[in-house]
């Protein structure tokens, strides 16, 4: 019988990168693959896979909530893919949870799979449920809040609170973050700086747009389920459909 596996990675070249490196594993098989963790819940509520390749930092639902909403129940085994600083691979490492560390080679990506098959076979579910509620117990908890950023601009070196920034927007291989009349470049990525704001007080609007959410003024509605987002400032920004459901949550109810 083969080993029923699903892939969950919010980047399209990410998820390629598994399902490449998987194509000659024969007793693999891909029954699906998930673009975000509210897919991912469905689908393995309802498909059961043996196996699941998991990115820790997605938009919306990360790979502990993935679990989180899974709860106690019988879990899939789990190989987390991501890019966490050392305390949490080092967590991974106490709880016998494998991880790929982004950009992983075929090597270490072989190591992981072996100790997944062992964990399949020997069959421990009940014991591989305790260790990832255990692991999840251990990391939330620790997880701190960016509260500061150091930023370089015109030969200065300074840091920018995070509760001064009023909107951030993708440039590419940088960010430019808004904060009052001025403006700076940060060499981030826009996906990257998200999972390390607090969602309580940032809000995802689209793929290039992070706003506080305190700074928020006015919604209007747009066109295609889309909202115009009125600052304080007066800065007009818009929410995009795959992003609505951070809205709703926002205003506790559907918009």
């Amino acid at each position: 019988m083969k080993i029923r596996t699903l892939i969950v990675d919010d980047e399209p070249l990410a998820r390629e990168r598994i399902r490449t490196l998987l194509a000659d594993e024969l007793d693999l098989e891909i029954i699906g693959e998930c673009a975000n963790g509210h897919e991912a819940v469905g689908a393995i509520q309802r498909d059961k896979p043996d196996l699941l390749f998991l990115d820790v930092q997605m938009p919306e639902l990360d790979g502990f909530g993935v679990l989180q909403r899974l709860g106690a129940e019988k879990l899939p085994a789990v190989i987390f893919v991501t890019a966490y600083d050392q305390y949490a691979l080092r967590a991974f490492e106490v709880h016998a949870l494998d991880y790929l560390l982004k950009p992983f080679d075929r090597e270490r990506f072989q190591k992981a799979l072996q100790r997944a098959r062992l964990q399949i076979q020997q069959a421990k579910d009940g014991d591989l449920n305790q260790r990832l509620l255990a692991l999840l117990e251990n990391l939330q908890p620790e997880r701190k809040w960016l509260e500061r950023l150091v930023v370089k601009s015109g030969g200065r070196v300074f840091f920018l609170k995070a509760e001064e920034i009023d909107w951030i927007e993708a440039a590419g291989n940088y960010v430019r973050l808004h904060a009052g009349r001025e403006s700076h470049l940060l060499r981030e990525t826009i996906k990257n700086l998200e999972t390390q704001l607090d969602p309580k007080k940032f809000l995802r609007l689209n793929r290039s747009t992070i706003v506080r959410i305190d700074r928020i003024k006015e919604l209007q509605p747009w066109f295609n389920g889309e909202y115009a987002i009125i600052l304080q400032d007066g800065s007009r920004l818009t929410s995009s459909r795959g992003y609505r459901e951070k809205l709703d949550a926002l205003l506790g109810k559907s918009v």
